[in-house]
């Protein structure tokens, strides 16, 4: 039961939903109508809703055939009605086909002479509308026409510009325009054209620059000279007022002629050809010599092409690479001016175009770029220039290039640049300046003593004496009143080295000329260059004089006297020095000369080379003694060796006259002191094993010979016999010896006051030892044997004394 009336619910909810689905049927549009079918397949009473929409649809056919049959009738009348309609549009049908065949009979000339009016108006449009076209055309096609110009005439600015006229303004208007396309098309080629060709003759301004830098240098080294001239002038005149040019001027003064090679290094590389200009005439500027225009052109179009930071980018890059290969000095440079000349021109060429660049574009370049690049600049050059410098041998040539140096300097320094290192570069090659000028000046003291003949300068006229006296500071009264011909006490070379040291100074004050130093910094300069000549140079000259082999010692006499008037002129060099750099001796902190002690080195040095060689002399003169230590021949005068001795002793120092007292008596001291040194160890040498009384006398006339030269004085200024106490050693031993006065000897020997208190005895031992010797093998007196041993035994006694002393003296 209940499941009838389950069944019978649902059936009631089937029949409703088939009734809804039915009404969306008959009111939903066709095309919507497939979502309200699907749901009827999607069910299952697929079968229910075909018999329901069958019954549905015969319902409809049924209430279509009531409808039709209520309005029949009406319809049959209007069919009526229509068909007497028809009779009558017959009629006027062929009535309005007769009134248009008439009609277009009648119009027919009327509708040729319109056609050809529409087509003349039609012309008339065609050709109106061509004119306002081709109206619209032709400034583009002049535009372009003038661009193509512009072009072939390499006028690329203004052909810039056009472009860019025709291509916002003109090229617009007729874009639809098939040629206009093509124009179009082909503008950034001609830009890319014009971009090209301006860096084409950029790069060609860029090479003719490096290659003619040297001259743009020349011409702004040379104005810098000119400008420091006018300055010089300026500073003699009173005159107020600016005594530099400004920048502005630096730019418009140049003054030589840079060549180019064609017409078109002239016009499209940037070096202008330029007339030599007479001296008081205004120089061309660098304006002038270089033109400028393919990089003012090249910035331009760039810049319109909004390209200006690429273009910079390769200016600076460009720059820089010529800036090292100017800045790489040849390796043969430092052989001439002209090489380190060209050298500068080359560094001052390119930072005058820099310079000018820099004032003359907006930006590209900046200070900060020029500063990196001379900051580079400044330490390649002064590196160079060490390296290089130091090569130079040539004095002159390290002043050459000091003076270039300056004026490298000074002409950067026009342009603003920093050259405070350039001048402290200058310090330090005036110390090499002034090893070459020692270098030099050594081998012009060499050649002055060389060829000097080391004799008194002879006079036979005033004239002559006042050109002496004019070249040395010599001032000598009792001179002044001899008649002529008279000689001056020192030889040819102290006026020659005297001027010498004065051409010195003036060489060491011309480095300092421009260097911006003080009065004082030049003084001292000066001073310590000029001590270094004295004190090594001169010095080491005046040694290597004193210890040649083959000087004589007339030679070192002479040279004494020489340095002695020189060290009196060391004062003159003094006043010298102070009068050419204005600074007292008295300031503070100023160096003194030290030629004083120069010259007096040399002096002792040559009164030491006169003493020694006085032994050497001496010695080669004890070599020609031939004594015959055996003789028994008792002699009556002195040997011949020693007489020639004497003779060249007198003669040496007679001419010691000129010489200080003190240096010929220490002179003759030493000499005869060596002498008798000389001949105590001939007596007492190995060699000599025997000798006899006889060999004693003869030996002790020739030690009679040297202190009667002794005694004849032959250098004033010896007390009395002061000389012959050199011989003292000698004459006490021989005086024992010959008197045999051993008992006195043996006797007073410790005393002060002792008669042979100068006797050692071991001295006297050894000669003892020599005569014992000899008194044994001696057969001469044989008839005298008795005494002959009393003798031996004397000497024996006295030996064994001797010994005796000795011992007691040792212990």
């Amino acid at each position: 039961m209940e499941r009838g009336k389950m069944a019978e619910a649902e059936s009631l909810e089937t029949a409703a939903e088939h009734e809804r689905i039915l009404r969306e049927i008959e009111s939903t549009d066709t095309a919507c109508i497939g979502p309200t079918l699907r749901s009827v397949y999607d069910g299952e009473e697929h079968g229910r809703f075909m018999e329901k929409l069958e019954t549905r649809i015969r319902n409809h056919d049924r209430e279509i055939e009531k409808m039709c049959n209520f309005h029949y009738q009406g319809f049959v009348d209007s069919i009526t009605e229509l068909l007497k309609v028809r009779g009558e549009a017959q009629k006027l049908k062929n009535q309005v086909t007769d009134t248009n065949r008439k009609l277009q009979h009648e119009g027919k000339e009327l509708v040729i002479a319109m056609e050809e009016l529409k087509q003349c108006r039609l012309q008339q449009r065609n050709i109106s509308a061509t004119v306002d076209k081709l109206m619209l055309c032709l400034p583009v096609l002049e535009m372009y026409s003038k661009l193509r110009d512009q072009m072939k005439t390499k006028r690329h600015y203004p052909a810039l510009k056009t472009l860019e006229h025709l291509e916002h303004t003109y090229l617009p208007q007729v874009s639809h325009y098939r040629f206009c396309k093509v124009m179009v098309d082909n503008i950034p080629k001609l830009r890319e054209e014009i971009k090209d060709v301006s860096m084409s003759d950029l790069k060609d301004f860029l090479e003719s620059i490096r290659k003619h830098s040297d001259k743009i240098g020349e011409t702004a080294m040379k104005q810098a000279q000119q400008q420091r001239n006018l300055d010089n002038i300026v500073l003699q005149q009173p005159r107020i007022g600016s005594k530099r040019k400004s920048k502005k001027d630096a730019y418009t003064i140049f003054d030589t002629e840079i060549e180019s090679t064609s017409p078109k290094s002239e016009q499209d590389s940037g070096i202008l050809d330029v007339e030599d200009e007479e001296d008081d005439e205004e120089v061309p500027g660098a304006q002038d010599l270089v033109d400028f225009s393919p990089v003012y052109r090249c910035l331009h179009i760039y810049s319109v092409l909004g390209a200006r930071e690429t273009f910079e980018n390769y200016y600076r890059k460009q720059r820089r690479k010529q800036a090292r290969l100017v800045l790489q000095p040849p390796s043969n440079m430092h052989e001439t001016l002209d090489g380190y000349r060209k050298y500068f021109n080359q560094i001052v060429g390119f930072f005058v175009v820099e310079d000018h660049i820099l004032h003359t574009t907006q930006g590209l370049v900046n200070r900060a770029y020029i500063d990196e690049l001379w900051e580079m600049a400044l330490s390649k050059t002064i590196a160079a220039l060490r390296t290089h410098s130091s090569y130079c041998s040539d004095p002159n040539l390290v002043l050459d290039l000091k003076n270039l140096i300056v004026l490298f300097a000074d002409t950067l320094q026009v342009y603003g640049f920093p050259v405070n290192q350039l001048f402290d570069m200058l310090l330090e090659i005036r110390d090499q300046y002034s090893e070459t000028l020692l270098k030099k000046w050594a081998g012009i003291f060499r050649n002055i003593l060389d060829s000097d003949n080391y004799s008194p300068i002879p006079v036979t006229s005033e004239e002559m004496y006042k050109k002496v006296v004019g070249q040395f500071p010599f001032q000598d009264i009792e001179l002044e009143k001899q008649p002529f011909p008279k000689k001056f006490p020192f030889s040819e070379f102290v006026p020659k080295v005297y001027n010498q040291i004065k051409e010195f100074i003036y060489a060491c004050l011309k480095f300092s000329e421009d260097l911006h130093l003080s009065s004082t910094e030049v003084d001292d300069m000066i001073r310590k260059s000029t001590n270094l000549l004295l004190t090594r140079t001169l010095s080491n000259s005046l040694q290597n004089v004193i210890k040649r082999k083959n000087i004589g010692l007339t030679e070192l006499v002479q040279i004494i006297i020489n340095t002695t008037h020189l060290e009196k002129s060391c004062k003159y060099l003094e006043e010298f020095i102070t009068n050419i750099t204005n600074v007292l001796p008295e300031t503070v902190h100023t160096t003194k000369l030290y030629g004083t002690t120069t010259f007096k080195d040399a002096r002792h040095a040559a009164e030491e080379e006169i003493y020694t060689n006085l032994n050497q002399k001496i010695d080669q003169f004890l070599q020609l003694a031939d004594y015959d230590w055996m003789t028994g021949d008792l002699g009556n005068k002195a040997s011949d060796y020693l007489v020639d001795l004497i003779a060249f002793l007198r003669s040496t120092f007679a001419v010691f006259t000129h010489l200080p007292g003190k240096v010929a008596q220490t002179a003759c001291m030493s000499a005869c002191k060596h002498l008798a040194t000389s001949l105590m160890q001939l007596l007492l040498e190995a060699e000599v094993r025997q000798l006899t009384l006889g060999a004693l006398q003869q030996f002790n006339l020739d030690v009679r010979e040297c202190e009667q030269f002794a005694r004849s004085g032959p250098v004033p200024g010896f007390q009395e016999d002061t000389l012959q106490l050199a011989f003292i050693d000698l004459r006490q031993l021989l005086d024992l010896f010959i008197q045999w006065d051993w008992s006195t000897y043996l006797a007073d020997y410790g005393q002060p006051n002792c008669k042979y208190l100068r006797v050692n005895p071991v001295t006297a031992l050894t000669l003892l030892e020599k005569m014992k010797d000899t008194s044994r093998k001696n057969n001469m007196f044989a008839q005298f044997r008795k005494n002959e041993r009393d003798k031996q035994k004397l000497i024996d006694t006295v030996a064994k004394q001797l010994r005796g002393l000795i011992s007691s003296h040792h212990s």
